[in-house]
């Protein structure tokens, strides 16, 4: 081992540089011809028009009503979007959602079959509806091209707006729902919520109001109904979804610490923590008053929280025990902390049997994370809801919105319903399936051989964020406890397992990053460092996402001789190129040359538009050798697959190249020495605002983590840190950062 630790590289920023964009081919010509298109859609739009002027008054606010569009599967890019049309005829995009169709007919030599597309919710008064019949009755050429790539138009029927509602029980029952309008807290959009208010008085239907949540173009409202009036609630037309309100997460018996008397006790360490400024929000079920981490957290009541309950105060301890020592080992002293922890109460003993409690508990969490910027969050709880791949949840969205900076590492539980049967019940509970945050399910072992802990949830996510859960982080089981100080009689310890001690366990080990290596290293960086370093092995990636995480900061910062691991992190405006080269030394590599790339970063989202959530996307061109070209025409050296695509991903999915809107992108390739030279990454930044183009996207934060291992340069670190001396730098710690000798 060298007298000093080879610690990463950073500022692989400096070696970047903008690029001008490549050319690009025409895309495929559309299934339809313009008259075929015209002739197709005139009856449908008529029938659209029709159907809408049967509905009752008071559930057409304004006069308005919501249609759908549906793409053809071929036109799904955002230069397809049809925004000219709708701007033509007066309506206007609300929202989308993931559908499948056959199509009549598409430019393809087999038959059509059912395929991935779009449907696109679009709204206006019933007299525009009304116009686009009579445009297309007449021709249609006053029409964009653009109605070409559009395969059919519908009304919405009232069981597109239901969602695993019982409506045919023998005697009406009273039901507790979630509506989703179709509304943001736009005020020019209050024509909706204030009709929605009138058209449910007639229903005697009860509508929280003061309860709504807003998110993006989506507005998430708890109703009360008896369940022989929901299908006349679906009539009205701006109603997206109405579905059975969802409860919190219950502290199942595997989270419920067991005292350890037999086990000898771990002292409880005696100074403050690494980084006396770092703080770690924690949102859990409180502390006690007297608790024995009251050095290193401090408890604070979530607004308008009730009464608490031992089993929940006890869970937050053990949360909070997580998030600043990890998993004690019994007899040994309890390392010191990275970072100090505010921990929020913010359930209290409503939280099983409220059924309005999701909304309170959600609307505690943003009111602290809007009054103060936290650099780290841990989140172990939430609704007792697997995600669907076609709607949004409130606390979801909520999430990703709060996030979308890149300012917070955010880490949020993934549950423990991983032995559900069916199948779709065992899959990762909302909110973990959030693109900006760092999903994390548990690990059944610290030691080698390990796997999914058999109660962690399973994926996979939504598109984008197939790869869910992101990572596993030690969570424990009843052979192998998670080993937490016992709430009240630290240094006493107890037995403990579950996602909601891997979540703050997984925080813990980013904290310690930051609190090493200062600011630095951003957010972002610190998620890429964390999945970049992740261990799959051979697991199923709907088991364990990108892998094991480390719990030795060593093994994510430190590398060995014929290693090097380089930190790029910036911005990206949109539609920019830029090229990010691999830093190799001049000389020729020999033998197999391993390659492993992270890239991570923040975005905006449209929560009102599943099918299109992300607003920001990455789309990367590897280029291993710079003097081989595709052929003489090309201007840039040839590329190669480098980000391959997932076992999730469907024909259709790679034909639409969907991978570019994912917030992670993660992968490993093995080359011969001989076929590199110079590489880079081309990175585009794509944006988009509900699946079209935009002119008003922001800049995007990002990070990218290269490593290059070289088994036959066993000096490669060096070459390249004296190569590059000057412009790359190795990250020393601001705190010395423990060693151990491998």
């Amino acid at each position: 081992m060298p007298d000093e630790p080879r610690f990463l590289l950073g500022r692989g920023e400096s070696l970047t540089e903008n690029i001008a964009p490549p050319r690009r081919g025409g895309g495929p010509e559309p299934a339809y011809s313009y008259a075929e298109a015209v002739t197709r859609l005139q009856p449908m739009v008529r029938d659209v028009a029709t159907d809408m002027q049967t509905l009752p008054a008071l559930a057409r606010p304004d006069n308005q009503s919501v249609g759908v569009v549906t793409m053809h599967p071929q036109a799904l890019a955002k230069s397809y979007h049809p925004q000219t049309v709708l701007d033509r005829v007066g309506l206007r995009q609300v929202g989308s959602r993931p559908s499948s169709i056959r199509p009549e007919k598409w430019k393809r030599q087999n038959e059509p079959t059912t395929t991935a597309t779009t449907d696109l919710f679009v709204a206006g008064k019933v007299e525009s509806f009304e116009y686009w019949a009579r445009l297309l009755a007449a021709g249609g050429g006053q029409l964009p091209a653009q109605i070409q790539r559009i395969e059919m138009v519908r009304s919405l029927s009232i069981d597109d707006r239901l969602r695993d509602i019982p409506t045919d029980l023998p005697q009406p029952e009273p039901l507790v729902l979630e509506v989703v309008l179709h509304v943001s807290d736009s005020p020019r959009e209050d024509f909706v919520l204030s009709g929605f208010e009138n058209f449910v008085n007639t229903l005697g239907v009860l509508a929280d109001f003061d309860r709504r949540i807003y998110a993006g173009g989506l507005c998430f409202i708890p109703v009360e109904i008896l369940s022989d009036r929901v299908r006349q609630l679906a009539e009205f037309s701006f109603l997206r979804v109405a579905r059975p309100i969802s409860g919190l997460r219950d502290i199942s018996p595997i989270e419920r610490a067991v005292p350890q008397p037999s086990l000898p006790e771990s002292p409880l360490p005696s100074e403050g923590p690494v980084d006396p400024d770092l703080r770690i929000a924690i949102f859990d079920g409180g502390l006690d008053k007297s608790t024995p981490l009251s050095r290193w957290a401090r408890s604070f009541d979530g607004q308008g929280v009730g009464s608490t309950t031992p089993g929940l105060t006890a869970h937050g301890s053990a949360v909070t025990s997580a998030a600043l020592f990890g998993t004690l080992d019994p007899g040994e002293p309890a390392p010191t902390p990275y970072a100090s922890i505010d921990h929020y109460r913010v359930v209290d003993k409503k939280s099983e049997d409220d059924p309005y409690e999701l909304y309170d508990v959600l609307k505690r969490i943003e009111a602290v994370l809007r009054e103060r910027r936290y650099e780290f969050i841990s989140l172990s709880i939430g609704p007792a809801l697997p995600i669907e791949n076609d709607e949004v949840h409130p606390w979801t969205a909520l999430l990703d919105d709060l996030l979308s900076d890149g300012h917070t590492f955010a880490s949020v539980a993934v549950g423990n319903n991983g032995k559900n049967l069916p199948v779709e019940e065992a899959r990762i509970l909302v909110p973990s399936d959030s693109v900006n945050a760092l999903s994390v399910g548990s690990a059944d072992t610290v030691k080698d051989g390990w796997a999914r802990a058999d109660y962690s949830a399973i994926g996979p996510g939504r598109q984008p964020g197939r790869i869910k859960p992101d990572v596993l982080s030690f969570g424990g089981t009843q052979r192998e406890p998670f080993i937490v100080y016992d709430a009240y009689d630290a240094p006493l310890i107890a037995a403990i397992c579950g996602t909601s001690f891997a979540t703050p366990a997984a925080v813990r080990i980013a904290a310690g990053l930051r609190a090493h290596f200062g600011g630095r290293l951003s957010s972002l960086a610190l998620k890429s460092l964390l999945i970049h370093s992740a261990q799959r092995s051979d697991h199923d990636p709907s088991e364990v996402g990108w892998g094991r995480i480390p719990t030795d900061l060593q093994d994510i910062v430190v590398c060995d001789g014929d290693t090097i691991r380089v930190l790029y992190q910036g911005e990206l405006p949109p539609s920019q190129y830029l090229r990010a080269p691999v830093p190799l030394p001049d000389e020729q590599l020999t033998g197999i040359v391993e390659i492993k790339a992270t890239f991570c970063y923040a975005t905006p989202v449209d929560p009102q538009d599943p099918s299109s959530y992300t607003r920001s996307g990455l789309d990367v061109t590897f280029r291993p050798h710079a003097l081989r070209f595709t052929n003489d025409r090309s201007p840039d050296p040839a590329p190669k697959p480098f980000f391959r695509r997932t076992k999730f991903d469907t024909e259709e999915m790679l034909r639409q190249d969907g991978q570019k809107w994912e917030t992670t992108l993660h992968a490993t390739k093995k080359l011969r020495g001989s076929s590199l030279h110079i590489p880079v990454f081309d990175i585009h930044h794509n944006a988009r605002l509900a699946g079209g183009a935009t002119q008003t996207a922001e800049t995007m934060k990002y990070a990218l983590v290269v490593t290059v291992r070289s088994v036959k340069t066993s000096d490669l670190y060096e070459k390249v840190a004296t190569q590059y001396a000057g412009r790359l730098e190795a990250l020393q710690p601001l705190v010395e950062v423990p060693i151990r000798i491998r």
